[in-house]
């Protein structure tokens, strides 16, 4: 699983900050891992010059094998805040739709075998 962190101009310590936000998608996602192939985090404060409440927002896009990208939002008064609650919402949509494809998977389409009805 690739996770590729992406920040806009008013985010400050890119660096430690990315290093800090991966190991907390890896750690989140951790279950759930072999159907993911990539994960990506865009980060933004919306009110850098001032102190917004839930001015930090968290985008994060996941990319399942043979599926399309799924993506969750969240925004609150912190960077680690926004990171959390964008982890725990893309952990929850990814199994439920793992969950459905594999539900979908198992039910049987084909027309039970004749003559096991009884009339």
């Amino acid at each position: 699983m690739q996770i590729q962190i992406n920040t806009d101009h008013n985010i400050e310590g890119r660096e430690a900050l990315s290093a800090q936000i991966t190991s907390i998608v890896e750690s989140a996602l951790t279950r759930i891992r072999d159907h993911i192939t990539r994960v990506e985090v865009h980060l933004s404060d919306d009110a850098s010059h001032k102190n917004g409440q839930d001015s930090k927002r968290c985008v994060m896009e996941a990319r399942l094998a043979r599926r399309q990208p799924i993506a969750v939002t969240h925004h609150a008064p912190t960077m680690d805040q926004a990171v959390d609650g964008a982890s725990a919402k893309l952990t929850r949509l990814i199994e439920n739709t793992v969950g459905r494809l594999r539900d979908h998977g198992s039910q049987r389409s084909d027309p039970p075998p004749s003559g096991s009805i009884d009339s």
